[in-house]
Order: C-alpha cells, then sequence, then structure tokens
C-alpha cells in the first residue's frame, strides 16, 4: 500500500504492518475524544516515525496515487479531526 505523509512524500507499506499501525490509530482517536491534546502530539508522532521505520520511502518524483494519507506531524488537533473516518485516519 502506498501511504502518503502529507508534506513529506509517500512510502510503500506492507499490508503485514497495519495490525501494529491501527494500535496507534486507536490510541490516537481515544486522546482525540477525550481532549488529550499531549496524547494526541505523542501518538501521532509515535504513527508517522512507524509508517516511517516499517515503510519504504519512493523517490520524489514517483507519482503514484494514495491509498492512505496522514496528516503531517505538526497538524492541529482539529486538522486531524477533520481527516478521521469512523475507522480514525487508518481504515480497519
Amino acid at each position: 500500500m502506498i501511504v502518503r505523509i502529507m508534506g513529506e512524500g509517500q512510502v510503500s507499506l506492507a499490508d503485514e504492518h497495519f495490525a501494529e499501525l491501527n494500535e496507534l490509530d486507536d490510541e490516537l482517536l481515544e486522546e482525540m475524544e477525550s481532549g488529550d491534546g499531549e496524547g494526541f502530539r505523542r501518538t501521532l508522532g509515535a504513527l508517522l516515525d512507524a509508517v516511517r521505520r516499517l515503510g519504504s520511502p519512493l523517490p520524489d518524483d514517483a507519482l503514484e496515487p494514495s491509498e492512505l494519507i496522514l496528516p503531517a506531524p505538526d497538524a492541529t488537533l482539529d486538522e486531524v479531526r477533520a481527516m478521521l473516518s469512523d475507522d480514525g485516519l487508518i481504515p480497519g
């Protein structure tokens, strides 16, 4: 799956890593619902770090359609809330 981190670029990520990412996504969703801004910032950073660590960056000139778009590291709680679906940022 191709994942885009807004403002950074794209990475190719194997489906086998989505269980780990979904755990972080669930935690992020809980923190957003409770208004835990500090927890939100920490978990968003952990989620994006996991995508970078587990994925393989695509070249900057690659124009692949992104199947998943994640917010920039400095995104606000309101900006991320606008990107959410019922499943959070990561479907499943």
